[in-house]
């Protein structure tokens, strides 16, 4: 099945028959079916990342929460999940999911680096390896399983100098003192920047692509503010209405952006570096 068109996978994983195929992008496509409905074909470098995200979506499925796609199955590496129609992003639909992201946050976890049930430890952000470890306090275990693997990752690669690199262990020395009032672990999205946030035709914002595991809930709003998300303002103060947030949140972003511009670093070289670098010393 690994070498299989996407279509056949559709049909073998839905028991449905395809009936045409597009690619969306990469190894992603669009596959319609015979009953009228359509799926997502996703082909991951990695077999056991497949599972890890349908063990994601399925964690996520909360009510009150932000929806996701329905999973269809998945093996060696294919993940098959229903094609919910894109939309444009609204005001409103802003705000839904802002106080939709509060329930799903809310919903927690047993422990901070906690994998879903079912998913492996060993999953991924994006195209990055990503190790689910339990831990206990979450300034320690964020910078253990969330910063310095990938800070190591770059500077054995050559990516960051020695140099930089203690820029990052320097920040994560201080970071009892930078990481605010304890919380309990939430349920997070895991990799939620912008992209990730599909703005439906049925007028909703839906998540896709999850990374989800046991965190802190401003790590997922850390990352949303990253690369631009549309409504931003109407989403966060949504969000604060249904579940405020300790004072100094705002200052923590860089701390919470650590964690992804460091995948960055490492999947996309030295053109993220600097930015990282800024985070860590703010």
């Amino acid at each position: 099945m690994t070498d299989s068109p996407p279509a056949d996978v559709a049909a073998e994983l839905t028991g449905t028959v395809a009936t045409a195929a597009r690619r969306l992008s990469g190894d992603v496509h669009v596959v319609d079916l015979a009953d009228g409905t359509a799926v997502v074909v996703k082909r991951h470098r990695e077999p056991g990342w497949a599972r890890a995200e349908a063990a994601s979506l399925a964690w996520l499925a909360v009510p009150g929460a932000p929806p996701v796609p329905g999973v269809r199955g998945h093996r060696d590496g294919w993940l098959v999940i229903d094609h919910v129609p894109p939309g444009r992003p609204s005001e409103r639909a802003a705000e839904d999911f802002g106080r939709a992201l509060a329930v799903l946050h809310a919903a927690g976890a047993p422990a901070f680096g906690s994998p879903p049930p079912g998913g492996p430890r060993d999953a991924s952000i994006g195209l990055a390896p990503m190790r689910d470890v339990p831990g206990g306090e979450w300034p320690s275990w964020y910078a253990e399983h969330r910063v310095l693997p990938y800070v190591r990752t770059a500077r054995d690669t050559g990516v960051l100098t020695a140099a930089e690199a203690r820029v990052f262990e320097d920040a994560c020395d201080r970071i009892e003192g930078l990481a605010g009032p304890p919380e309990p672990p939430a349920r997070l999205h895991g990799d939620l920047w912008s992209g990730n946030v599909h703005w439906a035709a049925d007028g909703r914002a839906w998540l896709v692509d999850a990374s989800a595991h046991g965190g802190h809930r401003e790590t997922d709003l850390a990352m949303l503010r990253l690369f631009g998300c549309p409504h931003l303002d109407r989403v966060l103060a949504a969000y604060r209405e249904r579940a405020p947030l300790a004072p100094g949140w705002r200052e923590r972003v860089p701390l919470h952006q650590l964690f992804p511009l460091l995948v960055h670093v490492v999947l996309f070289g030295r053109g993220y570096a600097a930015e990282a670098l800024a985070a860590a010393r703010a």
